[in-house]
């Protein structure tokens, strides 16, 4: 694929952003797409939304962390995406359902670098050396693609299918407890609807993050001090729509809740 098509095609993920509408999968219209140029059209998506917007870059969020979704989308890795400004949401917000297209909430934990990550060659120890704190986190993912028809290719052009992220009001030194024995419950409009646990992003959140410094390794890119880094889902994508309340509670760490209006 040429420049000029991946930068048609990131226009084209960003009308439908910004115009709210769904469009069809880029991977039917341009078979040969492929994962590489998947990442160029969603940095060309998230160019023209820094430049339509005056947002700015505040971190990273990794998808696809768990073995289900992989094997679903038939891949052997996980992908991620850019957070912007524009995204951030603190803990209770209320979010207009009908500002995303077919919103799902994934609970997590959220990372905040105090030092910069740069691969190759990060672990996991280095990951939690390299951070600040952790805290609870609700993701808000969307999919410009309709109806969720996705190949990997289509997730990682929609940057990773990314919607707004919703962060706790607790947060801990990580290095005080074990993330893979973290415990989530995710409860909606009151009711237990999920659990999870650590250790279902990569085995440790840790690992996810690590893998995203090697990643943006390969393509000369940092992970900065001062970022935040969405590590994965710890349960099911959950569907939502005006009305519903989220809350979920992460042993250790803490709790966050949303509610659509």
């Amino acid at each position: 694929m040429t420049q000029t098509l991946h930068q048609r095609l990131g226009e084209r993920l960003y009308q439908a952003l910004r115009e709210r509408k769904a469009i069809a999968p880029l991977t039917a219209e341009y078979p040969e797409l492929t994962i590489a140029d998947a990442y160029r059209i969603q940095q060309c998506m998230i160019d023209r939304r820094l430049a339509a917007t005056g947002e700015r870059i505040v971190g990273k969020k990794i998808g696809v962390t768990s073995q289900v979704v992989m094997d679903m989308l038939g891949v052997d890795q996980p992908d991620f995406g850019v957070l912007t400004s524009g995204m951030v949401y603190n803990d209770g917000a209320q979010i207009a359902a009908g500002e995303l297209i077919a919103p799902k909430a994934e609970g997590e934990i959220a990372f905040l670098l105090k030092r910069d990550l740069c691969g190759p060659g990060i672990g996991c120890a280095d990951v939690l050396a390299a951070t600040e704190l952790v805290m609870p986190c609700f993701e808000i993912v969307d999919s410009r693609i309709a109806d969720w028809k996705i190949k990997i290719q289509d997730t990682v052009a929609d940057n990773a299918s990314s919607g707004v992220f919703v962060i706790g009001d607790a947060a801990v030194d990580p290095r005080r407890l074990d993330l893979t024995l973290t415990g989530m419950t995710l409860e909606k409009n009151g009711q237990l609807i999920g659990t999870g646990a650590g250790a279902a992003a990569l085995g440790h959140p840790a690992n996810a993050v690590a893998w995203l410094a090697n990643m943006l390794g390969t393509l000369g890119v940092t992970l900065r001090a001062g970022e935040i880094v969405l590590s994965g889902s710890l349960a099911a994508m959950v569907p939502v729509a005006a009305g519903d309340q989220l809350r979920i509670g992460l042993s250790g760490i803490g709790s966050a809740s949303v509610s659509f209006i």
